[in-house]
């Protein structure tokens, strides 16, 4: 815990100096306060942009930041350099993902503004759980990539689908019965009904599978790739 703590600090350091990557997590909560306070349009319904720009947040943020901080930290060997400071790889990526899943809670906080009573607790328990499957996506392209350069280039479809997918559905239905798979497209009914008995047992299995694929994909990275 001591080594995790040391590379959370580290991290939080170097966000503040990375704009590239703060802008990540001050982006969308900026976005959504904007939109809320300043369009209103008949028929409108209610949050409307807090519930589109929470699951494009969630697609995006934590994919990209987790596998920027990988990927660059591989590059510029930094990573060597803690390893041989006797920091495990695990105390590693605990450090970096508890620390970027912290801060994506603390952008869904300044969302959450506009629910009131138990609707945040809900929201906010949708939001964590998406946040750590999408951890965990950044964190297996993280490992993968060899540097920045090809982390991006697999980050964009994977973000673009997982941002804009849950969007397009809601104008095309052979759109919405392809999102239907991935996990911000149920966490996305969740959010429309606020709850998660009217969105079935079907979107429950959908976002457990997505957890367990996610998990099973960053096992098989770190067991290939390690973080060398």
């Amino acid at each position: 815990m001591k080594n995790s703590m040391i590379v959370f600090k580290k991290q939080l350091i170097d966000t503040l100096k990375n704009k590239t990557v703060l802008i990540q997590f001050i982006l969308f909560p900026a976005m959504t306060l904007i939109m809320e306070n300043t369009v209103k349009m008949e028929g409108m319904p209610e949050l409307f942009f807090t519930k589109l720009f929470s699951v494009m947040y969630m697609g995006m943020a934590p994919v990209t930041s987790m596998a920027a901080v990988i990927s660059e930290e591989k590059e510029k060997n930094t990573l060597r350099v803690l390893m041989m400071a006797n920091v495990k790889p695990v105390e590693y990526l605990l450090g970096v993902g508890v620390y970027v899943w912290l801060i994506c809670m603390a952008g869904a906080g300044v969302m959450a503004t506009g629910f009131k009573g138990s609707g945040i607790v809900f929201y906010m328990a949708l939001m964590g759980a998406g946040f750590a499957v999408s951890v965990l996506a950044g964190a297996c392209i993280g490992i993968y990539a060899k540097n920045q350069m090809v982390a991006t280039s697999i980050c964009m479809p994977v973000m673009m689908v997982l941002s804009f997918a849950p969007m397009l559905a809601m104008f095309n239905e052979n759109i919405r019965s392809f999102s239907k798979i991935f996990y911000t497209q149920q966490i996305r009914n969740f959010l429309e009904d606020m709850s998660l008995c009217n969105a079935g047992k079907e979107s429950v299995i959908i976002l457990l599978l997505n957890a367990a694929l996610a998990m099973i994909l960053f096992f098989i990275a770190f067991r290939k790739k390690g973080l060398e």
